[in-house]
């Protein structure tokens, strides 16, 4: 702001660019875009795109844009995506994640510190990748450990020497959902459980998975919402980010 404010001194910024920098959000008329979301928060808005027409979107973008924000848009379906990418060729979409972004910082399987992304089964990866990407996105390197549920849990241990050394985990998985529950009792890490609706009928749509990562007896595990791979990616990314700082 003081910066901002000297450059309207110095006449180097009329009063009318000056105001709309300080502006905190803009009014869009259907939506109000938080510009200083990445000052309060660290990371920029996302825009959540499911239940949003492709003309809403790329309007809420173009602002984000406008003001130097990377862009990260969840629940986009494949005919929805080609059409924003018709419009803004410079994003990419993956379409198993369903995720709109503009770069990843972090790497995959890169050196240094990472976050564990780990998936019990093929049919969680949709919201495995959720999670993926979006730590990626936002900075964190990942390493992914997919198909190690507990039917055969000896595909968990043959990698468990390494997911020990992550900063965090992130467990998505559905049916019963027991797959946090043994990470979180082989780690000294925090643990983001994500629960997916894949399942059976009793599955209830991932209540069920929900319920035993709640009821989980093993300490140090955090439950986002039932398919919520969004969720569980920031908040390792944030976890990942304060521990870095102590390094």
């Amino acid at each position: 702001m003081e910066d901002i404010l000297h450059q309207v001194q110095q006449g180097s910024l009329s009063v009318e660019e000056a105001t709309e920098r300080l502006a905190t959000y803009e009014n869009l008329g259907f939506a109000k875009v938080d510009h200083h979301r990445k000052r309060r928060q660290g990371f920029p808005e996302t825009v959540f795109g499911e239940g949003k027409t492709t003309s809403q979107i790329i309007k809420i973008v173009q602002a984000m844009q406008k003001n130097k924000n990377d862009i990260l848009i969840t629940r986009v379906s494949k005919d929805k995506a080609h059409e924003v990418l018709q419009s803004m060729p410079n994003l990419t979409y993956d379409e198993q994640s369903q995720l709109i972004y503009s770069k990843r910082k972090g790497s995959q399987n890169g050196d240094g510190p990472f976050i564990a992304v780990l998936c019990a089964g093929t049919s969680d990866l949709r919201v495995a990748e959720e999670a993926a990407i979006t730590a990626e996105v936002y900075g964190a390197n990942v390493r992914r450990f997919y198909d190690v549920g507990v039917s055969g849990i000896h595909r968990l241990l043959d990698h468990i020497e390494d997911i020990q050394h992550a900063t965090v985990s992130i467990v998505v998985a559905g049916m019963e959902g027991a797959l946090p529950s043994v990470v979180g009792g082989l780690v000294s890490h925090p643990v983001i459980a994500v629960p997916t609706s894949v399942g059976y009928g009793a599955n209830f749509n991932g209540l069920s998975a929900l319920l035993t990562m709640l009821n989980s007896c093993a300490s140090g595990i955090s439950v986002v919402n039932i398919d919520n791979g969004y969720g569980g990616g920031y908040n390792a990314t944030l976890i990942h980010q304060l521990a870095q700082k102590d390094t």
